[in-house]
């Protein structure tokens, strides 16, 4: 077991992760991305990082490494830090949360919440390469997240935090409840 406090974060495409992730960093902590370990893996094979290619990706490599794939990956990146907290932005599913607590006896969910009309909003003026130009697009991803046990993951956090507010105003909720995560880490 790792004594590092490793905080992973699990929300719907365009929930808010990223938020939850810079008061972590802004906090100390050191980043793992698991979207990250599909986008090289894209690169990899000389795929565009379109939504498709990238949903692809993660569906072939779960079919073809086990639904923990992305976590055992993430896992080593993390293993390397030298810092003793952790944020791990982009949890998917439960084989994911439990490969987490084999590793580190820490691991504490966080879900960021937001409806889906604001998420296609936040999603479509954003712009990355993966994300959807159309509503179609939007509710594929979705079901595509959702099939691989992401409602699951979101719906055993032990925090939760609802990102419909200004962002300034999650920030500090995300602040107080990593406060929280670090208290109880210190007992």
């Amino acid at each position: 077991m790792n004594s590092k406090l490793v905080v992973g974060v699990a929300g719907m495409p365009g929930a808010g992760k990223s938020l939850v992730v810079e008061a972590a960093v802004q906090n100390g902590y050191d980043l793992a991305v698991m979207g990250d370990v599909v986008r090289e893996e894209a690169e990899r094979q000389h795929l565009e990082p379109s939504p498709e290619n990238i949903g692809k990706i993660m569906l072939e490599l779960r079919q073809k490494e086990g639904k923990s794939v992305v976590a055992k990956r993430c896992i080593l990146k993390i293993a390397k830090t030298e810092r003793h907290k952790v944020v791990v932005d982009g949890i998917r599913s439960l084989s994911e949360v439990e490969e987490f607590k084999k590793h580190f006896e820490e691991f504490v969910l966080l879900a960021v919440h937001a409806s889906p009309e604001t998420r296609f909003k936040r999603l479509y003026n954003r712009q990355r390469s993966d994300d959807p130009n159309s509503w179609e697009v939007f509710h594929a991803r979705d079901m595509r997240e959702l099939g691989v046990g992401l409602g699951e993951a979101i719906a055993i956090a032990e925090y939760v935090v609802v990102n419909e507010e200004q962002a300034e105003i999650v920030k500090e909720k995300i602040r107080k409840t990593l406060g929280e995560v670090e208290e109880k880490w210190m007992k």
